[in-house]
């Protein structure tokens, strides 16, 4: 072929190819035009979303206010110098404070040898102020503080452990965590989360391309999910914002505000919340959230305490706090703890020693101690009514107050022990008797115990505020309050009549006639024996001197609510209160006659350490000085030789010893209430006992509600009584029972105190 030919050829093959790329271009222009169309189609819905997605990621986190449950705190025991106190109760105090003996001495451990305590004090926050942590040296003797010793030089005379918690008021989220900031986590902990959950984070900006990767290899050979390759920041993000299921528009949606948090926050900044918010478990229907509580919960320590094998088992749980939960699945929760251990070794956190003897460590945990060192509701019970006086129930629930309390640990279990043990005692669980007891500090009024049911765990009716029953003749003490307060007419030697009377009734009721307890009269008897014996016809015949008025109007002064119905009836104990109330009429009387309202909350805290509420004591002098003075040695009398002349005997020697008791007991109609209320110069209690059902127990004030008694005030430490006579009582020589004024070497002569001014009565003839 010549080459025209071929030159021919070439020509026609190019115009063919120009006419088919001619023909393709309009479809190729179009295509690139819908490729491009999609594209912008896409950034313009990603772009908002990504910008609303950024904005709320911000603008939330930015503003997030922590919802932290309010937590009640017992008061904080005192530590000094001679200060009264058992091996017992010291450890129950150590205890319910959070502190375990165990070693190493890290701040909230000790150590016990022998008398020896080693105290490693953790940081407290009090109401007025915080004690820095320390190591304490303390040494018990013959149940009193003998030394105390520390080479802390803020070190004082004074240390108080940290305050018990008895419990919390939960956000309505249900969302339970202490808020720690991020300088005051372990060193380990921090840089431990980071080896475990994100060895990138210090370096990336949201998201780990790499770890993804990885994660996403591993995935596909193991034909499941089993590696997520998320960020500390995205596990942050999807717990704030975002819900827990696995779709792709989710991790889209955490990669994005994981990338804008990182872009406006410091890196510590975004550490110090995924610490403060992990899910760490479940405790009934709260969540446990952060590591702060999570130390608390597991191990019942502050999160600075935490050793190396703690801070490991609480790290391994952060991947499934319920798969890897030490108590109910343990094998799997030492292996994954050991695995973190491990990997604390390989990043050069802890030596290979360390990690050999912290995986030897058995775990440890125990989610009974914080329950178990919460108190019964009773008393939170009553916390919650005073302080709905004051505050709006969302504050309480949300802002994370501490409210610090009177409530002793100690005391408390005494209490709790005495009503279950003495009731046990009394019907071995045939009569369904119940009962309540309220034991306070006089001087303060501030109470120590409080318990509302023999069951003294259980919620439900309290009886300690809510029992309003009949007082029988614990209300007799205050009649004759009124009658001594009248020198010129009565003092304990006074003649009163114990012979039957009868009170005319309105209507066509019949007279009233009240009885002795026994039946029997006993004619004319001194007033302090009317008083000691409980003689009813005696009290009445008091009573009506005085005034029914007088004897309410009494009661309204010492804060007290007695109803309406202003029958002498009254005298004899037939009006309706409860064991808070008749704590409250006792107060003055165990104080010296300062009156104070009975409180339990001393200070409310807010997050900021700044008290926003404060309960202080507020004391108001009885004018009857002198006559309380003389109803205190006659409610002496009724211990010594009166109706509650079994307590001495139920009491072991070295308490009858070391205090002074006064008391009177109370029983009502057909033997249905019980009561007893005593007092010391340190404590004062009273206990009620009966049936709920108001039906006939069988029970006396000596018989049932003293013994109750007996067994709390044996478990109290006591000091000795120092509390003098005021100077102006004038003591003659009495010749008893007669009632007249007789020298000492009269065989049968007291000593018995007058006030200023009284009425003397008569000679006896043993005078010479």
């Amino acid at each position: 072929m010549n080459s025209s030919a071929k030159s021919g050829k070439k020509r026609a093959k190019t115009t063919a190819r120009r006419r088919s790329a001619n023909a393709s271009r309009p479809g190729r222009r179009w295509g690139l035009i819908l490729i491009l169309f999609a594209l912008g189609l896409l950034i313009g819905l990603i772009g908002p979303w990504a910008w609303w997605l950024d904005r709320e990621a911000s603008m939330r986190f930015a503003e997030r206010q922590w919802t932290q449950a309010g937590r009640v705190y017992a008061r904080p025991l005192e530590l000094y110098v001679g200060r009264p106190i058992s091996h017992a109760d010291l450890g129950r105090e150590l205890s319910a404070a959070g502190m375990t003996e165990t070693l190493p001495l890290l701040p909230g451990r000790y150590q016990r040898v022998g008398d020896r305590y080693t105290l490693a004090l953790p940081d407290a926050q009090f109401s007025d102020g915080r004690q820095p942590a320390m190591r304490v040296d303390l040494r018990l003797n013959n149940d009193r503080i003998q030394s105390l010793a520390s080479d802390n030089a803020e070190f004082s005379a004074l240390l108080r452990l940290p305050p018990a918690e008895l419990g919390n008021l939960l956000p309505l989220d249900q969302r339970d965590r202490t808020l720690i900031p991020i300088a005051e986590f372990p060193t380990l902990l921090v840089a431990g989360i980071q080896a475990v959950e994100d060895r990138q984070f210090a370096y990336h900006h949201g998201i780990d391309p790499r770890a993804i990767l990885r994660a996403a290899l591993s995935n596909l050979r193991s034909g499941g999910v089993i590696q997520g390759g998320s960020t500390i920041t995205q596990q942050l993000v999807k717990n704030l914002f975002l819900t827990s299921e696995r779709t792709f528009l989710r991790k889209f949606n955490e990669s994005l505000m994981a990338i804008s948090l990182e872009a406006r926050f410091s890196k510590a900044e975004i550490l110090e919340a995924y610490l403060n918010d992990v899910y760490l478990g479940q405790s009934g229907n709260q969540a446990i959230h952060g590591f702060g509580r999570a130390a608390e919960y597991y191990f019942g320590l502050p999160v600075q305490s935490l050793s190396t094998d703690q801070i490991a088992l609480l790290i391994g749980m952060v991947r499934g706090a319920s798969w890897y939960h030490p108590v109910r699945n343990p094998e799997r929760a030492r292996s994954r703890r050991n695995l973190v251990l491990t990997i604390f070794e390989q990043t050069g956190l802890i030596d290979a020693a360390e990690q050999a003897r912290a995986a030897q460590r058995p775990l440890g945990a125990d989610t009974r101690r914080l329950n178990r060192n919460r108190l019964p509701p009773a008393f939170i019970d009553l916390v919650r009514r005073q302080l709905r006086a004051d505050y709006r129930e969302s504050d309480l629930r949300e802002k994370g107050l501490r409210i610090f309390t009177t409530l002793s640990p100690s005391a408390q279990h005494h209490a709790e022990q005495a009503l279950f043990n003495g009731l046990a005692e009394l019907d071995d669980g045939r009569l369904e008797l119940q009962g309540a007891i309220v034991l306070a500090e006089p001087d303060s009024g501030e109470i120590r115990a409080l318990v509302g049911d023999r069951q003294f765990r259980r919620p439900g009716f309290n009886r300690a505020l809510d029992a309003r029953r009949q007082i029988g003749s614990v209300v007799k003490p205050f009649v004759y309050l009124l009658a001594l307060a009248d020198g010129q007419r009565f003092t304990l030697a006074t003649p009163v009549a114990d012979e039957p009377l009868s009170l005319p009734q309105d209507g066509d009721q019949p007279d009233w006639q009240p009885q002795n307890y026994e039946g029997i009269s006993h004619g004319s008897v001194p007033l302090m024996t009317a008083l000691a014996m409980s003689y009813n016809q005696a009290s009445v015949r008091v009573g009506l001197a005085v005034g029914v008025h007088a004897l309410f109007r009494l009661l309204e002064q010492l804060g007290v609510a007695p109803g309406n119905r202003r029958h002498p009836a009254a005298f004899l104990g037939a009006i309706d209160l409860t064991p808070l109330q008749v704590t409250q009429l006792y107060q003055p009387l165990a104080a010296g006659g300062f009156s104070t309202p009975l409180r339990a909350i001393t200070d409310v805290i807010d997050q900021q350490g700044q008290t926003i509420g404060r309960y202080p004591i507020r004391l108001r002098p009885i004018r009857e000085r002198e006559a309380l003075a003389l109803l205190d040695f006659a409610l002496s009398e009724t211990v010594e030789r009166g109706t509650a002349r079994s307590l001495n005997a139920r009491l072991s020697r070295s308490a009858s010893r070391q205090a002074i008791v006064r008391g009177k007991t109370g029983t009502t109609n057909d033997r249905r209430d019980a009561w007893f209320a005593g007092f010391t110069e340190q404590w004062l209690g009273v206990v009620w006992v009966g049936r709920d059902d108001a039906r006939p127990a069988g029970v006396t004030g000596a018989t049932a509600a003293l013994p109750v008694w007996a067994k709390l005030f044996d478990a109290l430490p006591q000091d000795p009584p120092s509390r003098s006579w005021p100077p102006n009582l004038e003591w003659y020589w009495v010749d008893w029972p007669a009632g007249l004024l007789a020298e000492e070497q009269c065989p049968a002569a007291r000593a018995i105190p007058f006030a200023p001014d009284s009425s003397l009565p008569d000679y006896s003839d043993c005078m010479r």
